[in-house]
């Protein structure tokens, strides 16, 4: 059931609360200070890399006369595009960068390789994703309004067709963020403000369909099929692995889900720890954590979303120390433990709770 008092949850005090958010402050503080010209170096060498990469994958695919040169560009170019998406895209836009006053790796300006605005997306992830993790009717990204997630969702009809729309959903997901980021703009309640943004995202999806499966495979000529088959492959890859990464931070056993009622005169202890509370990390190594945006460090990303990514190793060690020390949850395991056991909540929660007795009779 959804959570309707964090400390009490946790057995915790109002002192106990007070004392963790003191020390998550100085673990930000101590992080913030330590930012200097290695991790602005690190950002630019990311950027310059993933770009080559990205320039070096489609000459591959261009190129190359075999079935093995087509793969190998195409692997090279998903690869591209994942970190494009979620080490640059996705932090630069969380403002992780925005300390180096640089116009042209800044929040305000980075516009990634998605068919969805950025800005929009910023308004539906940083703020209403954010601010009010897994509390129930506020937090849309709580199963993308297709997915049921969690028993405090009614169960429905359609919800039968859970493993087509999950499948759907993660060969599809940067459609699925775009028209989301699209759909929390109504939140705003302004129609001449709705008006523009629906003229955003058309924009958007226009010049981002134009340049993949347009204007490159033109630039090959009579080869034109490798590019296009080459760009809807590497998408569809990188779809899937922002899936992953995502579901494996908010969906597996033990990320808990929030009644409305906690957020009203919330303290920032108490944020914290709901945040603590509704994420789950994996283990990933250097490859895997780039390509990723580092999300692995889910828990630590959704304390700090505005510390650089790069900095949330270091961070995790001093977190798992201190939900140690208060007897906090730490919800990590492996990638594919992870990833099982956020398939068994969205494919067991697709059918009424009475089937699940009736399977247990027939065990029996």
């Amino acid at each position: 059931m959804a959570i309707a008092d964090v400390p009490a949850y946790l057995h915790l005090t109002s002192a106990d609360v007070e004392e963790i958010a003191f020390e998550l402050d100085v673990i930000r503080r101590d992080i913030e200070d330590a930012l200097g010209a290695k991790d602005a170096a690190y950002i630019r060498r990311v950027i310059h890399f993933q770009r080559a990469l990205d320039v070096a994958a489609r000459l591959v695919i261009a190129c190359s006369k075999s079935k093995t040169g087509w793969l190998v560009g195409t692997g090279a170019l998903a690869y591209a595009k994942s970190i494009e998406n979620m080490e640059l895209g996705h932090n630069i836009s969380h403002g992780q960068w925005d300390w180096m006053n640089d116009p042209e790796i800044h929040s305000n300006t980075w516009e990634w390789d998605m068919v969805g605005a950025s800005a929009q997306w910023r308004y539906s992830h940083n703020y209403r994703h954010h601010v009010y993790s897994n509390v129930l009717g506020m937090d849309e990204d709580i199963g993308y309004r297709l997915l049921r997630v969690t028993e405090d969702q009614p169960w429905r009809l359609w919800y039968l067709a859970t493993p087509l729309r999950n499948f759907v959903l993660a060969a599809m997901f940067e459609w699925g963020i775009a028209l989301h980021g699209l759909h929390s703009e109504k939140l705003r309640d302004d129609p001449a403000v709705m008006a523009g943004e629906r003229r955003t995202f058309f924009g958007k999806v226009a010049r981002q369909l134009s340049k993949d499966y347009v204007f490159l495979p033109v630039l090959s000529g009579r080869r034109w099929r490798r590019t296009f088959t080459a760009n809807f492959t590497a998408n569809t890859i990188r779809n899937l692995w922002v899936y992953v990464n995502i579901i494996c931070g908010h969906i597996p056993d033990g990320a808990e889900t929030f009644d409305p009622a906690v957020v009203k005169d919330e303290t920032q202890g108490e944020w914290y720890l709901r945040q603590l509370l509704g994420t789950a990390n994996f283990k990933a190594g250097p490859v895997l954590a780039i390509s990723g945006g580092h999300l692995c460090y889910q828990i630590e990303h959704h304390l700090f979303p505005d510390l650089p990514s790069v900095r949330l190793p270091e961070v995790s060690e001093r977190v798992r120390l201190l939900c140690e020390k208060y007897d906090l949850p730490y919800n990590s395991a492996s990638l594919p433990r992870q990833l099982f056991r956020t398939q068994r909540i969205i494919h067991g929660l697709a059918v009424p709770r009475w089937v699940y007795a009736a399977v247990g009779r027939l065990k029996r």
